[in-house]
């Protein structure tokens, strides 16, 4: 306890600017090489002179136009050993010691940070001198962007361990859980009850629609045509109907159990939510039982559960037009065909109704069909897919993060469609709702943009190029 008391002493002394001071030395020489003509020194010297550093550096300001298809580390470090071999090692593998440079180039809008061995810092705190630059730079203001990265860098290079970013945060949350963590635990907690009082509502519908229909679920599955294809799978499913609702009984009867301080617990809360998803996976399955007697034996009512089957590929119908007319999906072979799925199925679907309204073909015919319709429209989407991600993006990790993307979201689709006889009986992967397309196209090109940005606006290039031959010395680059 002592120990961490005087941590956080040390850590508060720091903040308030009275901890032990480390040493502070102004630059031991300053170069600018204004190559660009974009800096106004009687501006830059006077401010450099008066930045301190942690220990004795020698500062170089260097600025070139240039053009984005140059290796920029490569550039600096060629003019380096044509004019300035002095900022280069004895050995030529490394920059000189006590050295930092800050480059930029305006025209190609790169700036790059490079240092000998004994100032070296982290690729992340070159990145972080890097972004002080840039909201200025951006704007054109060379003169204060330059000063700014000198004064970020002068912070970071060499800084005393108990001045580091890691070392304040790591202490704070130190001082944090000491003093909050009661505070903290009771937020848990407060969590942990809500979220086991929605579980627990959630399960609470399905179990009690549930037993209220027990006997008539019974009923309805004792007069299912077993000799028909749809109503075997169904009633496969049926036989560990009881089972699982004894199953959901027992958990019904643990979580209602529960006093307001075990629903505080994470392991409880588990408990109730696999109560509710047990619950609702019954509640789907006795829909599914009830539609099945009713449209095999063509009962009262069966043109409501023939709605019910034929609505999802009726909603994917009606969602096509709007992803094929997607500027991105112009041009590409499975949009044409997707547009053809659209037209021919439109059509088709209403005469399979009324088909089936008349007489024509049989129930499991009609079902047959609306499962060959659903699958047609799954290739297409599958092919659509590949060619949309083809066409976005640009390396294999991209399509590798989009792929995963869109069929996180298929998955989530088809499982909301459960409650229908051929979402019940067929595995997730043989349909595809065209909602969960758009809504993974989406996330997956958000999260390649994601990327695309975090690495054009900070990503760094550490790389000297092919003339760079050994040379390894410490230094970035980046883009603003």
């Amino acid at each position: 306890m002592k120990k961490i008391l005087g941590i956080l002493a040390l850590t508060f002394l720091t903040l308030l600017g009275v901890a032990p001071a480390a040493m502070a030395s102004p630059p031991t020489d300053i170069v600018v090489e204004d190559t660009a003509g974009v800096l106004y020194q009687p501006q830059l010297l006077p401010a450099l002179e008066k930045i301190s550093f942690h220990s004795p550096t020698k500062v170089v300001i260097y600025t070139r136009n240039g053009n984005t298809s140059e290796n920029f580390n490569e550039e600096v470090l060629r003019f380096a050993r044509a004019n300035h071999p002095e900022w280069i090692s004895a050995d030529g593998q490394k920059w000189a010691d006590g050295l930092f440079v800050l480059a930029v180039d305006p025209s190609a809008r790169k700036v790059g940070t490079y240092m000998g061995e004994d100032r070296k810092v982290s690729l992340e705190k070159q990145e972080a001198i890097q972004e002080s630059t840039k909201n200025l730079f951006r704007e054109a203001q060379w003169t204060d962007g330059t000063i700014a990265g000198v004064k970020k860098a002068a912070k970071l290079i060499n800084q005393p361990w108990y001045q580091s970013a890691g070392f304040i945060v790591t202490t704070s949350i130190v001082g944090g859980l000491a003093a909050l963590g009661f505070g903290t635990r009771a937020v848990i907690r407060s969590k942990n009850r809500k979220k086991a009082a929605e579980h627990l509502k959630r399960g609470d519908t399905g179990y009690s629609s549930v037993s209220l229909a027990l006997d008539v679920t019974e009923l309805n599955a004792n007069t299912i045509p077993s000799e028909s294809s749809y109503g075997a799978l169904v009633l496969e499913k049926y036989r560990n109907f009881s089972t699982q609702y004894h199953e959901a009984s027992d958990l019904n009867q643990e979580c209602h159990a529960f006093t307001a301080k075990d629903l505080s617990k994470g392991a409880n809360v588990k408990t109730a939510a696999r109560y509710a998803d047990l619950a609702q996976e019954l509640d789907n399955l006795d829909d599914v039982i009830a539609d099945t007697n009713t449209l095999l034996n063509k009962f009262a009512g069966w043109e409501g559960a023939w709605d019910r089957q034929a609505r999802p590929l009726r909603e994917d119908l009606a969602e096509l037009p709007a992803l094929i007319s997607q500027s991105e999906a112009k041009g590409l072979p499975s949009t044409a065909a997707l547009a053809s799925v659209h037209t021919q199925r439109t059509h088709g679907l209403q005469q399979l109704a009324a088909d089936f309204r008349s007489g024509l073909i049989t129930p499991e015919a009609a079902l047959d069909e609306l499962r060959s319709m659903g699958q047609e429209l799954t290739t297409v989407l599958q092919q659509h897919s590949q060619a949309m991600i083809g066409k976005y993006a640009k390396t294999d990790s991209e399509r590798t993060s989009m792929e995963k993307a869109m069929e996180s979201s298929r998955m989530d689709g088809v499982r909301g469609r459960e409650s229908t006889i051929l979402g019940s009986v067929y595995q997730w992967y043989t349909f595809y709702p065209v909602h969960a397309f758009s809504v993974g196209y989406l996330s997956g090109t958000s999260t390649v943009d994601s990327v695309r940005s975090s690495a054009s606006s900070s990503g760094s290039s550490s790389g000297y190029g092919s003339s760079g031959g050994s040379f390894s010395g410490s230094g970035s680059s980046s883009s603003f």
